[in-house]
C-alpha cells in the first residue's frame, strides 16, 4: 500500500522551548503555516496541552472552520493534533547541534484502507508534503538555521 505519512525535518537556531512555545500557541499558527490555508484563530486557549481544543478559520478555495484536538503532548518535545479526520499533524522537537531539529509529520496510518483511498484521490500525502516543506521553511525564516 502507498505511504500513509509525509514528513520532513530541519534544524533551526532556537531552543526546543522556544519552538514549542510557538507551536503550543494556536494564535500564532498562521505565522508558520506552509499551506496558506490557516487564516486566524477562532477560539483557543492561550497555550495548548493534551486534550485542548482550538478552532481555526481556514481557506482552501472556500472559507471554512476546523476544530482540532491535541492528541499527543510532551512539553518542549512533542505536540500533535487532529480534527474530525483521523490524520494527525505532529511536531517532534529534539536538541541538535546548532539548535533544535524540528520534524513535522502528517500521519494517516489510523485510517482504514477504503477511507485512506479517498485521501489519496484528493492528492494526499503529496499535498501534505508540500505543506510540511512550506512550514519548515517558515520556521527557518522565523528562527534562522544552523547553515
Amino acid at each position: 500500500m502507498a505511504s500513509r505519512t509525509a514528513s520532513g525535518s530541519t534544524v533551526v537556531d532556537a531552543s526546543p522551548a522556544e519552538v514549542f512555545a510557538l507551536l503550543a500557541d494556536p494564535r500564532r499558527h498562521a505565522e508558520i503555516d506552509g499551506s496558506g490555508t490557516v487564516q486566524r484563530v477562532v477560539s483557543a486557549p492561550e497555550r495548548l496541552e493534551l486534550g485542548s481544543e482550538f478552532s481555526m478559520a481556514m481557506r482552501m478555495g472556500a472559507r471554512y472552520r476546523v476544530t482540532n484536538r491535541v492528541v499527543e503532548f510532551e512539553a518542549d518535545r512533542l505536540i500533535a493534533w487532529r480534527h474530525v479526520g483521523l490524520h494527525r499533524w505532529r511536531y517532534e522537537l529534539e536538541p541538535a547541534t546548532g539548535g533544535t531539529r524540528v520534524t513535522e509529520t502528517w500521519d494517516a496510518t489510523r485510517y482504514p484502507r477504503p477511507a485512506f483511498w479517498v485521501l489519496r484521490a484528493m492528492g494526499f500525502p503529496a499535498t501534505a508534503q508540500r505543506c510540511i516543506d512550506g512550514t519548515l521553511r517558515q520556521l527557518e525564516e522565523r528562527f534562522g538555521t544552523d547553515g
